[in-house]
Protein backbone atom coordinates (compact mmCIF):
# COMPACT_ATOMS: atom_id res chain seq x y z
CA UNK A 1 0.00 0.00 0.00
CA UNK A 2 1.51 3.38 -1.03
CA UNK A 3 2.15 6.00 1.60
CA UNK A 4 -0.22 8.96 2.21
CA UNK A 5 2.01 11.41 0.32
CA UNK A 6 2.04 9.20 -2.76
CA UNK A 7 -1.73 8.78 -2.54
CA UNK A 8 -2.18 12.55 -2.33
CA UNK A 9 0.17 13.12 -5.26
CA UNK A 10 -1.62 10.48 -7.36
CA UNK A 11 -5.02 11.97 -6.55
CA UNK A 12 -3.80 15.49 -7.43
CA UNK A 13 -2.30 14.22 -10.68
CA UNK A 14 -5.51 12.44 -11.74
CA UNK A 15 -7.65 15.49 -10.94
CA UNK A 16 -5.26 17.77 -12.85
CA UNK A 17 -5.28 15.50 -15.93
CA UNK A 18 -9.07 15.20 -15.76
CA UNK A 19 -9.60 18.98 -15.55
CA UNK A 20 -7.06 19.71 -18.28
CA UNK A 21 -9.07 17.49 -20.62
CA UNK A 22 -12.27 19.27 -19.65
CA UNK A 23 -10.68 22.68 -20.15
CA UNK A 24 -9.40 21.70 -23.59
CA UNK A 25 -12.88 20.53 -24.56
CA UNK A 26 -14.40 23.76 -23.21
CA UNK A 27 -12.09 25.90 -25.31
CA UNK A 28 -13.61 24.53 -28.50
CA UNK A 29 -17.18 24.96 -27.28
CA UNK A 30 -19.24 28.13 -27.43
CA UNK A 31 -19.56 31.16 -29.61
CA UNK A 32 -17.11 33.66 -30.95
CA UNK A 33 -17.78 37.27 -31.83
CA UNK A 34 -17.29 37.60 -35.56
CA UNK A 35 -17.91 41.25 -36.17
CA UNK A 36 -17.71 44.23 -33.90
CA UNK A 37 -21.14 45.68 -33.18
CA UNK A 38 -19.86 48.63 -31.22
CA UNK A 39 -21.23 51.93 -32.48
CA UNK A 40 -18.53 54.43 -33.32
CA UNK A 41 -20.22 57.78 -32.82
CA UNK A 42 -17.07 59.63 -33.88
CA UNK A 43 -17.15 58.03 -37.33
CA UNK A 44 -20.82 58.89 -37.88
CA UNK A 45 -21.71 61.77 -40.19
CA UNK A 46 -23.59 64.22 -37.98
CA UNK A 47 -24.23 66.76 -40.74
CA UNK A 48 -27.90 65.81 -41.13
CA UNK A 49 -28.47 65.69 -37.37
CA UNK A 50 -27.02 69.18 -36.95
CA UNK A 51 -29.20 70.45 -39.82
CA UNK A 52 -32.38 69.04 -38.25
CA UNK A 53 -31.44 70.19 -34.72
CA UNK A 54 -30.86 73.70 -36.06
CA UNK A 55 -34.31 73.76 -37.69
CA UNK A 56 -36.09 71.95 -34.85
CA UNK A 57 -34.15 72.13 -31.55
CA UNK A 58 -36.90 70.20 -29.75
CA UNK A 59 -35.42 66.98 -31.12
CA UNK A 60 -33.06 66.98 -28.13
CA UNK A 61 -36.05 66.84 -25.75
CA UNK A 62 -37.13 63.37 -26.89
CA UNK A 63 -37.15 60.82 -24.06
CA UNK A 64 -37.81 57.84 -26.39
CA UNK A 65 -41.05 56.93 -24.57
CA UNK A 66 -42.71 55.51 -27.71
CA UNK A 67 -46.03 57.33 -27.36
CA UNK A 68 -45.68 58.67 -30.89
CA UNK A 69 -45.11 55.18 -32.28
CA UNK A 70 -48.13 53.81 -30.40
CA UNK A 71 -50.48 56.28 -32.13
CA UNK A 72 -48.81 56.29 -35.56
CA UNK A 73 -51.03 55.09 -38.41
CA UNK A 74 -48.01 54.16 -40.51
CA UNK A 75 -46.57 52.12 -37.64
CA UNK A 76 -49.60 49.81 -37.74
CA UNK A 77 -48.85 48.70 -41.29
CA UNK A 78 -45.22 49.55 -42.04
CA UNK A 79 -43.47 49.07 -38.68
CA UNK A 80 -42.42 52.73 -38.65
CA UNK A 81 -41.07 54.13 -35.39
CA UNK A 82 -40.07 57.69 -34.53
CA UNK A 83 -37.76 56.24 -31.89
CA UNK A 84 -35.84 54.41 -34.62
CA UNK A 85 -35.84 57.52 -36.78
CA UNK A 86 -34.34 59.55 -33.96
CA UNK A 87 -31.71 56.91 -33.22
CA UNK A 88 -30.75 56.53 -36.88
CA UNK A 89 -30.45 60.30 -37.16
CA UNK A 90 -28.22 60.56 -34.07
CA UNK A 91 -26.04 57.65 -35.23
CA UNK A 92 -25.68 59.02 -38.75
CA UNK A 93 -27.29 55.98 -40.41
CA UNK A 94 -28.83 57.83 -43.34
CA UNK A 95 -29.62 54.76 -45.47
CA UNK A 96 -31.73 53.27 -42.68
CA UNK A 97 -33.22 56.69 -42.06
CA UNK A 98 -34.35 57.06 -45.69
CA UNK A 99 -36.16 53.72 -45.57
CA UNK A 100 -37.82 54.54 -42.26
CA UNK A 101 -39.18 58.00 -43.13
CA UNK A 102 -40.70 56.88 -46.45
CA UNK A 103 -43.69 55.52 -44.52
CA UNK A 104 -44.64 58.76 -42.79
CA UNK A 105 -48.01 60.15 -43.93
CA UNK A 106 -47.57 63.49 -42.07
CA UNK A 107 -50.92 63.03 -40.31
CA UNK A 108 -49.61 64.68 -37.13
CA UNK A 109 -51.00 62.20 -34.59
CA UNK A 110 -47.52 61.75 -33.14
CA UNK A 111 -47.19 65.48 -32.53
CA UNK A 112 -50.54 65.63 -30.70
CA UNK A 113 -49.68 62.89 -28.19
CA UNK A 114 -46.02 63.68 -27.49
CA UNK A 115 -45.65 64.29 -23.73
CA UNK A 116 -42.71 66.65 -24.35
CA UNK A 117 -44.58 68.65 -27.01
CA UNK A 118 -42.10 67.84 -29.77
CA UNK A 119 -43.23 68.61 -33.30
CA UNK A 120 -42.28 65.20 -34.66
CA UNK A 121 -43.98 65.81 -37.98
CA UNK A 122 -41.80 68.87 -38.54
CA UNK A 123 -38.69 66.87 -37.60
CA UNK A 124 -39.47 64.21 -40.20
CA UNK A 125 -40.18 66.94 -42.75
CA UNK A 126 -36.79 68.55 -42.01
CA UNK A 127 -35.06 65.18 -42.26
CA UNK A 128 -36.51 64.71 -45.75
CA UNK A 129 -35.49 68.25 -46.66
CA UNK A 130 -31.98 67.70 -45.29
CA UNK A 131 -31.56 64.45 -47.21
CA UNK A 132 -32.49 66.22 -50.44
CA UNK A 133 -30.28 69.22 -49.65
CA UNK A 134 -27.20 67.22 -48.68
CA UNK A 135 -27.91 64.54 -51.32
CA UNK A 136 -27.44 61.53 -49.07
Amino acid sequence: MPGPLLQLWLLTFLITVHWKEKLNRMKTFGYTIQNDRQIDFDAADKKLYRYVAEKEPDINLCIFCGTCTATCSAAEFKNMSFRKISLFLRRGLTENLKREIESCMFCGKCTLVCPRGINTRNIIFNIRKGIEEYEF
